[in-house]
């Protein structure tokens, strides 16, 4: 895999998963690696001109690294980039598939996902946006990762987008006004190729997709969400949806860091992200309640505090039993 299909995997699932499936390993495709000729292996990457070079020097030649290879785009490939690759008879006679698997997007849980653009804003709208070729960049970049999402579900979207209004006739309509008419048009082109191209793809409108730009709501970035999960990633330090907590250690003469990742295998985690935090707050005190009825180690614990437990004991209870740490 290249950075960019790594990055997709990884918020899709875990190593686990992969070697449940019979892959005994995952490589980097820009990284040497050793030659294994009596093994088949899977290319999974984008498809660049570079990608595509990496991918021909490992298969040409008396000497191809792997016995098969079997390669998945995660978008459209170009027709002459599939042509390159026919070109070379060593390399053809080794590829045991070539298809386009339009898994371009990154997924956040099982209702959200990312087309990844940490740039957008600037490149779509700030002043320097105006004729800059990152701005068309980015806006066919996030087109065809919004579109493999479609594809992925067998959907064709009827596309609604917001379209730019001035404010009276003399004044210019500037690319930043235009970004959710170019998305839309963008998207709908990618769809239309999904038509004729992947199997059982509908030929009718099946679901509603719609675009807008951040003027459509100009207070929420101001101000705090006050769901439990937009409160986590406003106000702690996440990356993704990593969080990194200070926790006591075995021997209880410090503390270690521990990662705890907010997924939706995750069942509180799952219950509550939606939730408003006040509900949340009330919601967590009452499993706390309940896991103080059904455990004897919180109800000895009880005992000899000779009263209730306030939510920091019973957290300090917890850490100290390992066991009991889920």
């Amino acid at each position: 895999m290249d950075k960019l299909t790594v990055k997709i995997m990884s918020s899709s699932c875990k190593m686990g998963d992969i070697t449940d499936q019979g892959v005994s390993l995952v490589e980097d495709l820009y990284k040497r690696r050793q030659p294994l000729p009596s093994m088949d292996a899977i290319y999974f990457m984008q498809p660049t001109k570079q990608n595509i070079d990496i991918f021909m020097s490992n298969m040409s030649g008396k000497r191809p690294l792997y016995k098969k290879a079997y390669i998945f785009f995660s978008s459209p490939i170009q027709k002459e980039w599939v042509a390159h690759i026919r070109k070379d008879s060593s390399v053809l006679a080794r590829v045991g598939a070539l298809s386009e698997m339009n898994l371009e997007y990154f997924a956040i849980d099982s209702q959200g996902f990312v087309t990844d653009h940490d740039k957008a804003l600037e490149e779509l709208f700030t002043e320097n946006a105006e004729g800059s070729m990152n701005y068309n960049s980015c806006i066919n970049t996030m087109a065809t990762r919004i579109a493999t999402v479609f594809a992925s579900m067998k959907e064709f979207p009827r596309v609604h987008y917001r379209v730019a209004r001035t404010i009276d006739a003399s004044t210019l309509t500037t690319l930043r006004d235009l970004v959710p008419t170019k998305l839309a048009a963008s998207v709908w082109n990618c769809l239309a190729r999904y038509k004729s191209i992947i199997p059982e793809f509908p030929q009718t409108e099946t679901c509603e997709l719609l675009i807008v730009d951040r003027s459509i709501d100009q207070i929420a970035p101001v101000i705090h969400e006050w769901t439990y999960d937009a409160m986590c990633h406003d106000l702690l330090s996440m990356d993704g949806n990593k969080y990194v907590q200070e926790v006591p250690n075995t021997s209880g003469s410090g503390t270690e860091k521990k990662e705890v990742l907010l997924e939706d295998h995750d069942p509180i985690w799952f219950e509550l992200r939606d939730v408003h935090v006040a509900d949340a707050n009330l919601r967590l005190h009452e499993k706390m309640r309940d896991f103080i009825s059904k455990n004897k180690a919180a109800q000895l614990h009880q005992a000899r505090t000779n009263g209730e437990l306030s939510t920091k004991e019973l957290q300090k209870m917890v850490q100290a039993l390992p066991q009991y740490t889920d």
